[in-house]
């Protein structure tokens, strides 16, 4: 890293390493149960160890990372009952974020939200998993982000980055992204057409598809 984009130190660099680790365990850089060796951080990010340390500290809070008596952190692993367990979680959060997303809406955004429905059959179609993948991701941050309900998205947001490994492998799982795109079209149509309960019913029914690909 050049000198003059050094991150400093204190807070400032913590919340460098912190953004760098985050995003590297989020991007699938840093595998589940992969060791996270301070001093080795410290130098790939230019900051102290203690930076480190205090970014791991908050990653373990957000339950990204693992801290090991007496041997560490690590990249957390999430079982697959714990992902289930998570995804309960979601279907209620994320039901309320669309049921409040059909009633607050804009134009503007019902078009939007019809634009990524159709990147991703698109995607589905040129037979894309990982496109669809992101896409996927990008619908459900949308439908939250339009609901304005800001504890439920921040929330969410929590839950959702301990689900990254899980979201990776179902999207290459044979066949799952045609499933799921026509629970995800449902999703867009009841929030389109301004119907709370639809819309709430329709993210229900897609994370129940969820659980039971996780359980399979």
């Amino acid at each position: 890293m050049p000198k003059e984009a050094r991150p400093g130190t204190g807070e400032q660099a913590k919340q460098h390493a912190l953004t760098q680790l985050r995003e590297a365990i989020l991007r699938g850089d840093m595998a589940p149960a992969q060791r996270l060796v301070e001093n080795e951080l410290a130098e790939q990010f230019s900051v102290t160890r203690a930076s480190i340390r205090a970014a791991l500290i908050d990653l373990a809070a957000e339950g990204l990372v693992e801290r090991i008596r007496n041997r560490g952190s690590r990249v957390r692993v999430v079982t697959v009952e714990e992902a289930v367990a998570i995804t309960e979680c979601r279907m209620a959060l994320e039901g309320l974020c669309a049921a409040k997303a059909a009633v607050a809406a804009t134009e503007e955004q019902l078009t939007e939200l019809a634009d990524l429905g159709a990147a991703m059959s698109k995607a589905v179609a040129d037979g894309e998993p990982m496109t669809y993948s992101g896409l996927n991701h990008e619908l459900h941050a949308r439908i939250r982000e339009i609901s304005g309900q800001q504890v439920a998205v921040e929330l969410l947001e929590r839950l959702n980055a301990q689900l990254v490994r899980h979201r990776f492998q179902l999207a290459l799982r044979p066949g799952r992204p045609q499933r799921s795109l026509t629970e995800h079209l449902a999703m867009i149509e009841a929030i389109r057409a301004r119907d709370p309960r639809a819309a709430e019913a329709a993210v229900r029914t897609h994370l129940a598809g969820v659980i039971d690909a996780l359980r399979a």
